[in-house]
C-alpha cells in the first residue's frame, strides 16, 4: 500500500466516523465539533484528489466562518435537550425510511462510478479554479442563478422575520436618545460628607 493510499483510507475512516458521531451524539455543541472535522477530512480528501480550490474554501467558509457562527447560537441559545428528544421515536420509521433511500442511492452511485485505477495527473499548468469557474458559469449557469436567487429570497425572509412586529417587545427610539439632555437624565443631589470618627 502506497503512503498516498494509507492518507486517503485514513482520512475516510476519520470522516466516517465524525459524520456517524455527529448524528449520534446528544450534546449539539459536541455535534457541531464533529462537523467540523467531518469538513477538515473532507477538505484533505479534496486537497489529495488535486481539487485544492474546493478543499481550502471548505476550510475558510465553512469550518472558519459557518460553523463558528453555529458555534456561537447554539451555546448562546438555552436548548432544551428532554424537548428535543420527545418526538424521537415518533419520527423513527421516516428518519430509517430517508436513511435507507440515501444510503442505496449512495450504493448505486459508487458501484456504478466506482473505478480500481486512480485517475490520471493533470498536467502542472492545469488550474482546477479555472476549471471549476468555466463549467460553472458555461453549462451550469442557470442553476447558479437560480440557487443565488433562492439564497437571496432565504436573506430578506430572515431580515423580514427579524424585523416583524411582535406584541409585548420593547423598542427603542434612536431620534429620543439622539436629543436626550444632561439635565433629563442627571440629578444633582447635595449631600454631607461624613467626617472622619
Amino acid at each position: 500500500m502506497s503512503f498516498e493510499a494509507f492518507l486517503f483510507y485514513f482520512f475516510a475512516v476519520i470522516l466516517v466516523g465524525a459524520a456517524v458521531a455527529m448524528i449520534t451524539v446528544r450534546n449539539p455543541v459536541h455535534a457541531a465539533l464533529f462537523l467540523v472535522l467531518t469538513f477538515v477530512t473532507s477538505a484533505a480528501l479534496w486537497i489529495m484528489l488535486e481539487a485544492e480550490f474546493l478543499g481550502i474554501v471548505l476550510v475558510l467558509v465553512y469550518v472558519g466562518a459557518v460553523m463558528v457562527l453555529f458555534l456561537f447560537v447554539i451555546m448562546m441559545l438555552d436548548i432544551n435537550m428532554a424537548r428535543l428528544r420527545e418526538g424521537f421515536i415518533r419520527f423513527l420509521p421516516v428518519g430509517i425510511l430517508v436513511a435507507v433511500a440515501m444510503a442505496t442511492v449512495m450504493v448505486l452511485v459508487v458501484v456504478r462510478h466506482f473505478r480500481v485505477q486512480p485517475p490520471a495527473r493533470a498536467a502542472a499548468d492545469y488550474s482546477n479554479t479555472e476549471a471549476l469557474g468555466r463549467i460553472l458559469y458555461t453549462e451550469y449557469v442557470y442553476p447558479f442563478e437560480i440557487a443565488a436567487v433562492i439564497l437571496l429570497v432565504a436573506i430578506i425572509a430572515a431580515i423580514a422575520l427579524t424585523l416583524r412586529r411582535r406584541p409585548g417587545t420593547k423598542a427603542v427610539d434612536p431620534a429620543r436618545q439622539v436629543h436626550v439632555s444632561r439635565k433629563g437624565r442627571v440629578r444633582m443631589v447635595d449631600m454631607k460628607s461624613e467626617g472622619k470618627s
